[in-house]
């Protein structure tokens, strides 16, 4: 307990999921929480369950994040903690695109456990559209950056500060279907590294969370194809949200002070080298 206290936390898509674990965990730790969301409904709906403050924006947005980054500095005139958390799986709200993501996968995964040459083929990237690509590097990636950046403007005349970016084990595994997802979360682990660099000498630390498969309503595309994911994964079972919230409470926390760059990847033991 208080780990966090004191301290001006901004979570981005911190409406569900992941970044609403987040929000929990930091706001019983002690933290002031503001809770971001695409829309003002999602982050007001959020913020009243761990009595922070809701403020909406497109992370994707220039321009609105730099009027949220204003809304923070105004009303509390410091941030000791951001999480670039917001993003997309590319399959909200198209049903028939995840399933047929999820039946390419299964038909392939029979294929090669039968020991056979697959025939059937994944073709995903012939398929992704100049806007599903734009839309998918904008939130994570461009989002990244923008959110970065203003909290930078506040952060640095404090000459303190913990910048925490969430990014994936498809950053650096490569997994089939998700081209322009894994483009944007690999752009994200390299950005990182280089802001460490970049404002170590201001105190601020910047560091990655690259979750496995966790146990989300984002990860719900998935399927029929979960059952595949569980064989391959050491552990056994999907991560649970705050198996990745309990990451982020000790890289905000000051028992994380010596860590900057780094990346910490909850994932099960499906990928273990990150």
């Amino acid at each position: 307990m208080n780990r966090l206290q004191g301290k001006v936390a901004l979570i981005t898509g911190a409406g569900r999921g992941l970044g609403l674990a987040t929000a929990r965990r930091f706001a019983e730790e002690g933290a002031q929480v503001i809770i971001n969301d695409l829309t003002p409904a999602g982050a007001g709906e959020a913020a009243r369950q761990v009595d922070g403050v809701g403020m909406a924006a497109d992370v994707a947005d220039s321009a609105a994040v730099a009027g949220m980054f204003r809304q923070v500095a105004e009303k509390f005139g410091r941030l000791d903690i951001l999480v670039n958390n917001a993003g997309i799986n590319g399959m909200e709200n198209n049903p028939e695109k995840a399933e047929k993501f999820v039946q390419r996968q299964l038909a392939q995964a029979r294929e090669i456990k039968s020991g056979g040459r697959p025939t059937s083929h994944l073709d995903f990237t012939v398929e992704i559209t100049d806007a599903e690509w734009h839309r998918m590097l904008a939130v994570h990636l461009h989002g990244t950056f923008y959110c970065t950046r203003e909290a930078l403007k506040i952060m640095s005349p404090q000459l303190s500060g913990a910048i925490i970016n969430v990014a994936s084990i498809q950053g650096t595994s490569g997994g089939a279907g998700l081209g322009a997802y894994n483009a944007a979360k690999g752009g994200i682990l390299a950005f990182s590294r280089s802001v460490a660099r970049d404002v170590v000498s201001r105190n601020i630390r910047v560091n990655t969370v690259a979750p496995g498969w966790i146990a989300t309503e984002m990860g719900e595309a998935l399927g029929a194809f979960g059952t595949v994911l569980l064989e391959e994964t050491p552990m056994h079972r999907f991560g649970e949200p705050d198996d990745v919230a309990w990451a982020m409470v000790y890289l905000a926390s000051e028992e994380a002070k010596f860590l900057t760059g780094q990346v910490i990847s909850p994932n099960g033991g499906w990928y273990m080298s990150q």
